[in-house]
């Protein structure tokens, strides 16, 4: 039997309700897991042991059908949880213990998932770098805001964890740490209970090792909830149904003029156009499509209502308390607080544009394909990486998804990412999958393996 930090949710869950997998014996390899890993890697800010198996032990006493029966997952530390400190690794919210679970940890508990501990966020899940280090070489970032969460699915310590996304906070360290990253379409899961950077850019986000995980997540938490205004009133399909509707070979449009490869080193277009052409020689459909002319404002108008919006939500805070933030996310508010209202209006505007041109190409395929990143993770832990080919679809709301794809010289991972219009999250997993199974990589960092 494998090791269970090797297993996926997926197969751990189908363990615990077969009976083959305790959940106390699960969460208890996990720990053990931590405890060897985590000083090297700083994934975490809060796991209480006792709470976890405590936990695992009621699921034992009632045995869960669930989803995610008896499956512990790590929860980047601005999930609200219920007597559980949510610091968002900030001094401002350093003794913030919430009275409530935010709504995606109470549909994750739902659904059988057992609350591993909190991981470490860039402060306030924006641009500070934390202190979490890549499993694949120390000295490169794991990229951010979600920065420990990857990390711990990575290495090992978790097969599954939340992340958010403003800009770039799922899909860039899911790329740069090797594993898949899913962020759904705005408002597909509930914010309620999430300490905000962004109110109209916020999306929870998944961090997992395979895209079927990515599935279950989404099936697990997805749904209107009145309790959050930019919840959607939209139908919550069967994901994993949808998948196997959507399994065979798809339409892939390749991003390959202008942006994306603009942006990208050498070796990640070479790397890049490689996998197009290898999923095209396994039966894909590839086309190169062209950008619409809207998408070469996307990121200012991104940055721009996300620094309004940040700093709408920090200024009862900063005005008393501005020493106490860090560096740069005390220049973002600076900024947020000077931008005047017309400018901010005016970039929701082109927002709006740049979603409908965004969605017109989307429907054009199955998904769109372009490099996850312009280049493996920095060699710098003073940086989160670059985050440009995250934020024009998180600025559209549209559902993007990142699997790994192969390796750099430098033996960093490099990944591709897929996109599709909105709430099509079904058609774009089924694609995803069968990449996935196409390109057929296992990956995890050699140390951690």
């Amino acid at each position: 039997m494998p090791e269970a930090y090797t297993l996926s949710v997926s197969d751990a869950a189908e363990q615990v309700r077969s009976g083959q997998l305790a959940p106390t014996d699960y969460a208890n390899a996990l720990l053990d897991r931590i405890d060897s890993h985590e000083p090297d890697l700083q994934a975490w800010v809060t796991i209480d042991r006792e709470a976890v198996i405590s936990d695992a032990r009621q699921r034992e006493q009632e045995p869960s059908q669930g989803l995610m029966a008896g499956v512990p997952v790590g929860l980047k530390d601005i999930f609200y949880t219920a007597g559980m400190k949510t610091t968002a690794c900030s001094r401002i919210y350093a003794d913030f213990v919430p009275e409530y679970d935010a709504t995606c940890v109470t549909r994750l508990k739902e659904a059988g998932a057992i609350i591993l501990g909190k991981a470490i966020t860039t402060e306030f899940a924006t641009s500070d770098p934390s202190p979490s280090r890549n499993p694949w070489n120390r000295e490169h970032t794991p990229g951010g805001s979600s920065s420990g969460s990857s990390v711990a699915v990575a290495s090992g310590m978790c097969p599954a964890a939340l992340g958010s996304q403003t800009g770039g906070s799922t899909c860039r360290p899911a790329a740069y740490n090797g594993i898949v990253g899913l962020k759904p379409t705005y408002g597909r899961i509930s914010r309620f209970g999430v300490v905000p950077v962004s109110w109209s850019l916020d999306t929870v986000g998944i961090l997992v090792r395979t895209v079927t995980d990515a599935a279950i997540l989404l099936q697990a938490m997805a749904g209107y909830d009145a309790n959050d205004p930019g919840s959607a009133e939209e139908p919550v399909p069967n994901f994993l149904d949808e998948i196997g509707r959507h399994s065979g070979p798809p339409r892939l449009g390749l991003l390959k003029t202008g942006y994306f490869f603009d942006r990208s080193t050498p070796e990640v277009r070479q790397h890049t156009e490689a996998a197009a052409a290898q999923l095209a020689q396994a039966g894909a459909v590839v086309e190169e499509l062209d950008l619409p002319d809207s998408f070469t404002t996307a990121s200012d108008v991104q940055r721009i209502i996300m620094n309004v919006e940040c700093a709408a939500f920090h200024e009862k805070f900063f005005r008393h308390r501005a020493d106490e933030y860090g560096p740069r996310l005390r220049a973002n508010i600076e900024m947020g607080l000077l931008i005047p209202s017309v400018t901010y209006l005016q970039a929701q505007r082109l927002r709006r544009e740049f979603r409908r041109d965004l969605t017109a190409l989307a429907e054009r395929v199955d998904a769109l394909l372009m490099p996850a990143t312009p280049a493996p993770a920095p060699k710098d832990l003073n940086t989160t990486g670059d985050a440009a080919f995250q934020a024009p679809w998180t600025s559209a709301g549209l559902p993007t998804v990142v699997i790994p794809s192969g390796l750099s010289e430098s033996g960093l991972p490099l990944g591709i990412q897929f996109a599709a219009s909105p709430f099509a999250e079904g058609r774009l997993l089924g694609a995803a999958r069968w990449c996935e199974q196409a390109l057929g990589l296992d990956m995890r960092p050699p140390a951690y393996a």
